[in-house]
């Protein structure tokens, strides 16, 4: 019987970006050379055994959604950061395998320092490192490999080399360090190449399993998008332009010689972190009352609205209190890499029993910032659920019939006591009063003990004082 050609394992079985009836598809454009380096990287992990035990690390870019295709581990990391969260992966499970994969904007620009330090370090990760001399998903800006005289949206004439300096070979730059013991420039323009790039990508991925190490491939692909080229002239271009100035060739090899790493024994253990992390005090700021944590209504809670608004600290408020009044909970932040200027949004999930995931995906309370949030995350709260809107920002009605709706002027409370940023602390007064789960008096106290900004206390209360009126003199009478 011959080969069987089938899709990796190490793939997802369908790529599925959104649920319902959307197509099943990559997020690529045509002629992208992600799709060819994504299937590299999962025969790879296929012929290595891998795939179970390994972590996948994306920061933002078009590499983002990893997580989409490749059925590992997946972290997804802020813009350049990619290294530093593979450090951490890598440290925390070091029977396991790290792979950081980036493109050339993320890794040469916002994360040089990441890189170059993790290199230096012989963090045990393999990065794979796609170079299309461009910012292709943010804009198509100039990057840090952008060629001499390439056009982009913020070098319309062309790179100025005495202006903007020469494109960086990062290949060369971290093969001078002696942590390295493995680094490749390889393309992915044709067969020929496509060959010598998978060949790379499993000497690297071997080296790690072999545990020897850092180990680094950059390979050369094409962005015809970005380049506002067709994907054949787009291929001419990289084998014409973009090979000739980032030669191919291998940098260094290290892989016979090097011996493996130690290994340490053990994890960083959960009593470690709370000591570290300075809570593992048994001191409360309220005293625990058994009966409250047994009969409290278990809660979850989205909190959405643009960055500013202090989304994030409404959720870490909510989270603190239920820690304080000895209640289990969960804080997780999203800042929605795949649209710019779309909402930030927490998750909070606050309950008497073991929190199995922090992910809220059926809230029973939304409360909202903004419009875009309303209609984003409304659709998602579970029948007989609570939404709470900043009726000072939301202008257009947002209607369900199967949950409670409460308008609330939260940025005019806010203006109107004189500081006009406390308007997430009259949401969360909005959403205790209302719901009466957690006393209000322990939020006063929580702001009186724990909050930094020990001048604007007495506005924050009074901003809580007055948000409880409203909610008082409108939905309680």
């Amino acid at each position: 019987m011959g080969n069987i050609i089938s899709k990796p394992k190490s793939f997802c079985d369908d790529f599925v970006r959104k649920p319902g009836n959307y197509p099943k598809v990559t997020h690529y454009c045509p002629g992208c050379g992600h799709g060819r380096v994504h299937k590299l990287i999962a025969e790879a992990l296929d012929d290595h055994e891998m795939k179970d035990n390994t972590m996948f690390v994306s920061p933002v870019g078009c590499s983002v959604f990893g997580y989409y295709y490749f059925d590992v581990g997946n972290f997804q990391a802020a813009h350049g950061r990619a290294p530093a969260v593979a450090t951490a992966a890598a440290r925390s499970n070091p029977h396991g395998y790290t792979i950081s994969y980036q493109g050339d904007g993320d890794l040469a620009a916002i994360g040089t320092a990441e890189i170059i330090h993790a290199a230096n370090r012989g963090e045990d990760m393999t990065v794979i490192f796609v170079n299309n001399t461009i910012y292709g998903m943010t804009g198509g800006q100039m990057a840090p490999t952008t060629l001499e005289g390439q056009k982009t949206t913020t070098s319309p004439y062309g790179r100025d080399l005495q202006e903007m300096g020469n494109p960086i070979r990062m290949a060369e730059i971290i093969a001078q360090l002696d942590a390295p013991v493995f680094v490749e420039r390889v393309a992915v323009s044709d067969s020929k190449h496509i060959r010598k790039a998978r060949t790379a990508i499993r000497k690297a991925l071997k080296s790690q399993k072999d545990r020897q190490g850092f180990s680094f491939v950059e390979i050369l692909a094409t962005c015809p998008i970005g380049w506002k080229m067709t994907p054949v002239d787009a291929i001419k271009r990289l084998e014409e332009e973009v090979i000739p100035y980032f030669p191919l060739a291998n940098f260094k090899d290290d892989t016979d010689d090097r011996p493996a790493k130690l290994q340490k024994t053990g994890i960083v253990k959960a009593e470690d972190i709370i000591r570290v992390l300075g809570v593992d005090k048994d001191e409360r700021i309220f005293p625990l009352d058994e009966n409250f944590i047994n009969n409290f209504p278990n809660q979850n809670i989205k909190v959405a609205g643009f960055g500013g608004q202090g989304v994030l600290m409404a959720g870490t408020t909510l989270g603190s209190l239920g820690m304080e009044l000895g209640l289990k909970t969960t804080w997780l932040p999203s800042y929605g890499p795949e649209m710019r200027g779309g909402t930030a949004n927490c998750n909070v999930c606050i309950s008497k029993d073991e929190i199995g995931s922090p992910i809220v995906e059926s809230p029973d309370v939304l409360i909202a910032m903004n419009e875009p949030s309303m209609h984003n995350f409304g659709p998602e709260v579970k029948k007989g659920g609570l939404i709470i809107a900043n009726s000072s920002v939301i202008q257009n009605a947002y209607k369900r019939d199967d949950v409670t709706i409460i308008n609330v002027p939260m940025t005019e409370i806010a203006d109107e006591c004189g500081v006009k940023a406390a308007a997430n602390m009259a949401a969360v007064t909005a959403y205790m009063s209302y719901t009466g789960v957690i006393d209000l008096e322990t939020l006063k106290t929580l702001i009186k003990t724990n909050f930094k900004k020990k001048n604007l206390i007495d506005k924050n209360i009074e901003v809580i004082e007055a948000a409880e009126k409203y909610i008082v003199e409108n939905y309680k009478k």
